[in-house]
């Protein structure tokens, strides 16, 4: 892959992640890709990773990504960026995050995001707050 394939890549990712497209990720991603975050240490499967995509969706339904700064590597790229929305009680979330993106024939095989979870609690407890709710 070219690093203009790399940089298309980058953008259809994001712009997919943004608009909440499940499918278009999933697309994207190689059908046998790992994706895993410093949080957990888990490697995730591609099903594993749009369930919780599925889950920020509904979550944050108004986000964007800032994108603070991307790299073109020779197999993928790198990037800094922050998760931005406004949660349900009107508060504003931001969650900056770094990824390393490994890609190949057009597709991303692996997928390093790093975050602080501390960042991503009060989306964590309004999503409590919602399952409680609803008990």
């Amino acid at each position: 892959m070219s690093p203009q394939d790399h940089q298309d890549l980058a953008e259809r990712f994001i712009a997919a992640l943004a608009a909440g497209d499940v499918e278009a990720v999933r697309a994207i991603y190689a059908p046998d890709a790992k994706l895993w975050h410093n949080n957990d240490e888990i490697e995730q499967t591609v099903d594993q990773n749009l369930r919780v995509l599925a889950w920020l969706i509904r979550a944050l339904p108004e986000r964007q990504y800032r994108i603070l700064r991307r790299e073109i590597l020779p197999d993928g790229f790198f990037q800094q960026h922050v998760l931005e929305g406004v949660l349900a009680d009107g508060q504003p979330f931001a969650m900056h995050a770094c990824v390393v993106v490994q890609s190949k024939d057009g597709r991303i095989i692996r997928l390093d995001e790093y975050l602080d979870p501390a960042a991503g609690a009060p989306l964590a407890a309004q999503a409590r707050r919602k399952t409680e709710g609803a008990a």
